[in-house]
């Protein structure tokens, strides 16, 4: 199981803002985020939208803004991506905000196979330990290597290396250096000043891409391992190990932040222990009301696993859940004819108001926790009349041990501020507008700064060669549909 959540994300082509932050002692960073499924028609790229799912997978800092967005990633595994600027001098790279994975890597300098180039309509721009003056190596006798790859013929000096594999076969390998990162911090209501902090982070000496042309300069890990990049910051005292994202699905763009959130309030439920990933307790599902005719175990943590994700688009549920939820659905809608598109995506016409014509559906968590998607959540809309169920079916998802995986991404998350609290093993969400604002408490002084969400129309960064292959998609979806 240890690499389903690096297992997606290829792209789409209508880009939003969101905002990145992080909160703790004494002041802020902010992030300009980049959403890449925000708002507008979410169902123009359907092949797209499951190839970027199944490949992959003393002092604090209070909110970082990150330019997210994109088209997939060198090895899909994240939804969006973002700009940090490391070294001395600094240099920016793009890299994937990706909350299922452990550490930040950038291409570097002479990468066999890594790329030179992207279609997504960014520069990308290689790592050069040599050309940074803050920059040095980490040797594999250091803590940070020892924590987190340690092997046993080290000897003092030698480099700390890494590799890693993702389900689709794309896998990454190279080594750790150290060196400075540039945070926005928020020093006050939508202020920000400039911070650096030392993180460690893999120096890519050798890729192999399954979707190159769709490709950033490297992934940056959210997870709740030591080598993540948050996990660091925490460690040196920064930053509490809390992070929330409200992604507006309605206009696109959204919040993302590092730090207690005090304003809205939310509702959590535990982690399961000792997990990997961010796994929950399912313990049902409602549609329209009414209990999902399913066996109870089921959702058993012994026999299966539920995880959240933001890095995720769709949604994927276990072959007897998914088989029982599209029936439940269909009931009110007898009579329409649904289509297979793409291998896996059932389609239909339809006319008539989305949320009057489809029930709502519920899932329900351990501590009384419940997380509603609404029609208009997990329809994706292709042309007037045509629209796509968002559900997929994670029968081919299984974990090694046979155990059966719930796989909830950014398709129930939108207009939700969500909450990973890792300091106390809690997740948690509520309903929210985010285009809207949060607050986030400063631990020294008990005070609040607000942080605002962000918004870029997708016709301000589509450039017309991205334009032309967004025609030709969906193109290829009516065909696919008119068959």
């Amino acid at each position: 199981m240890g690499k389903i959540m690096d297992q997606r994300r290829n792209g789409c082509l209508i880009f939003s803002l969101l905002v990145l932050v992080v909160a703790v002692k004494g002041e802020n960073l902010v992030f300009n985020v980049k959403h890449k499924y925000g708002g507008g028609n979410k169902g123009s790229i359907l092949n797209d939208l499951k190839a970027h799912d199944s490949r992959r997978h003393s002092r604090m800092l209070t909110s970082v803004d990150f330019k997210l967005g994109g088209n997939g990633s060198p090895t899909d595994a994240a939804l969006y991506y973002t700009k940090l600027s490391i070294g001395t001098p600094s240099k920016e790279y793009h890299v994937q905000v990706d909350t299922g994975s452990d550490i930040l890597w950038v291409n570097c300098a002479g990468c066999e196979g890594c790329p030179t180039k992207s279609d997504l309509g960014i520069d990308l721009t290689p790592y050069d330990l040599k050309a940074s003056t803050t920059a040095k190596s980490v040797s594999c006798d250091e803590e940070f290597c020892m924590l987190n790859t340690p092997y046993s013929d080290c000897k003092v000096g030698m480099p700390c290396d890494y590799q890693v594999s993702y389900g689709d076969g794309s896998s990454t390998s190279g080594f750790f250096v150290k060196d400075d990162i540039r945070f926005d911090q928020v020093s006050g209501d939508l202020k920000t000043t400039s911070m650096n902090g030392s993180i460690a982070f893999g120096c890519s000496s050798r890729q192999e891409l399954s979707n190159p042309s769709q490709a950033v300069d490297g992934i940056l890990g959210f997870g709740q391992a030591s080598s993540s990049v948050i996990s660091q910051l925490a460690a040196a005292g920064k930053v509490k190990k809390i992070f929330a994202h409200c992604l507006d699905g309605k206009n696109g763009g959204g919040i993302f932040t590092i730090g207690p959130v005090v304003q809205p309030k939310v509702n959590s439920t535990p982690l399961v222990p000792d997990s990997p990933h961010y796994n929950v307790v399912m313990k049902g599902i409602e549609v329209g009301g009414e209990v999902l005719d399913i066996p109870t175990t089921i959702f058993d943590t012994r026999s299966s696993m539920t995880i959240i994700d933001s890095g995720t688009t769709l949604a994927y549920l276990p072959s007897m859940v998914y088989s029982a939820l599209i029936y439940k659905l269909m009931e009110r809608q007898p009579q329409l004819n649904i289509r297979l598109v793409e291998g896996s995506f059932r389609c239909f016409d339809y006319t008539g108001k989305i949320d009057d014509g489809f029930p709502v559906v519920t899932f329900r968590f351990a501590d009384s926790l419940s997380l509603t998607v609404y029609p208009h959540d997990y329809l994706f809309q292709v042309t007037e009349s045509r629209w796509c169920f968002g559900w997929q079916d994670s029968g081919g998802m299984q974990a090694k041990d046979g155990v059966a995986i719930t796989l909830l991404g950014d398709l129930v998350l939108s207009n939700k501020l969500v909450l990973y609290d890792v300091e106390n093993q809690t997740i948690g969400w509520t309903e929210y507008d985010c285009s809207s604002t949060i607050q986030l408490k400063y631990e020294s002084s008990g005070s609040a700064y607000t942080v605002a969400s962000h918004n870029v129309s997708s016709s301000s960064t589509v450039d017309s060669g991205k334009a032309f292959t967004f025609f030709l998609l969906i193109i290829s979806i009516l065909y696919n549909l008119l068959k």
